[in-house]
């Protein structure tokens, strides 16, 4: 029988604040039994495997950085919405490295199709209404952004660039005003 007050939400909540703690990669179903102080057999009821875990955070992650976005995109175009978009990934990172982390956690086709990941997309396509960008160009754009947003996240985060000046904030504030001029003037093919 399972113990009491645990459920897959309170396993999945619980591993992503392990991933904020100790890491994406340091999750598992052992580490989180010895959290609840249970045996890890009695998690099997409510995940599979540490496998199942990534999973759940991952999905729990892309739909907490989603509702953030759609939040901060509410009212805004053009560079206003690109800058807010931009800020929710890195204030995101910043406040949840680990679930930052499960946001790029490979997924199962099923997976990835029940996720918030659609949403991202789609959020990144919104941004992009303010520039007058037709396709292919602006899936190129939605990769570009992907990009850009993640490389700096990811790069900042491993303190790729706390030994030089100057400041990562304006260096931050560079990057969007050169991809707000790079999405107005987009190169010709």
């Amino acid at each position: 029988m399972a113990r009491a007050g645990l459920t897959a939400e309170r396993l999945t909540r619980a591993g992503a604040d392990l991933a904020d703690e100790a890491g994406f990669d340091r999750v598992t179903v052992s580490e989180l039994a010895r959290r609840f102080d249970v045996k890890v057999a009695s998690l099997y009821s409510h995940v599979r495997n540490s496998q199942d875990l990534k999973t759940r955070i991952a999905l729990l992650a892309l739909e907490e950085l989603a509702d953030r976005a759609a939040d901060a995109l509410a009212g805004r175009a053009g560079k206003d919405a690109l800058s807010a978009l931009a800020n929710v990934y890195r204030d995101y990172a910043r406040e949840h490295p680990g679930r930052y982390a499960a946001t790029r956690f490979p997924l199962s086709p099923e997976a990835a199709a029940a996720s918030a990941g659609v949403r991202h997309a789609q959020m990144a396509r919104a941004v992009l209404r303010g520039y007058d960008l037709a396709e292919p160009d602006r899936t190129h754009a939605v990769r570009l952004l992907g990009s850009v947003f993640h490389g700096y996240v990811s790069l900042e985060a491993a303190g790729g660039f706390s030994h030089s000046a100057p400041d990562t904030q304006e260096t931050w504030t560079r990057v969007l005003d050169a991809l707000d001029a790079l999405l107005r003037n987009w190169p010709a093919p």
